[in-house]
């Protein structure tokens, strides 16, 4: 009972979401896969930590497909997606935990900027 109260919680903020709230939504899961991914290297569950590496995979692949190419700055966003996708697919052939703190940490400063983009286009 109480799961499926969370699960319409979810749907219904899903829902009613902005844009800019579903991509700050899709940063923080990339980064939720990637921490359960990290959990479940440690612990040895090369299944699980390959399906949420393959979540987090599938989130920047999103990205990427959707960047709005009209402007200039879309290649440095393609530049930096690609980077961590090659180090989040590197991560999931080796199960090394370092190249994936490396693809968390730009997935992280990512969402740290779409914050700041929300906050000031609020401000404006």
């Amino acid at each position: 009972m109480e799961q499926n109260r969370m699960s319409e919680y979810q749907r219904n903020a899903i829902m009613t979401a902005t844009p800019a709230e579903l991509t700050l939504m899709l940063y923080e899961g990339a980064i939720k896969f990637c921490n359960i991914a990290k959990m479940a290297i440690e612990k040895g569950d090369i299944q699980k930590a390959h399906d949420n590496i393959k979540r987090a995979q599938d989130i920047i692949t999103e990205f990427r497909i959707t960047l709005n190419r009209k402007y200039p700055v879309w290649e440095d966003f393609e530049r930096v997606y690609d980077y961590i996708y090659r180090k989040l697919v590197e991560s999931n052939m080796t199960k090394d935990i370092d190249t994936l703190d490396e693809a968390l940490k730009y997935i992280r400063e990512m969402r740290d900027t779409w914050k700041e983009v929300m906050r000031l286009a609020r401000t404006q």
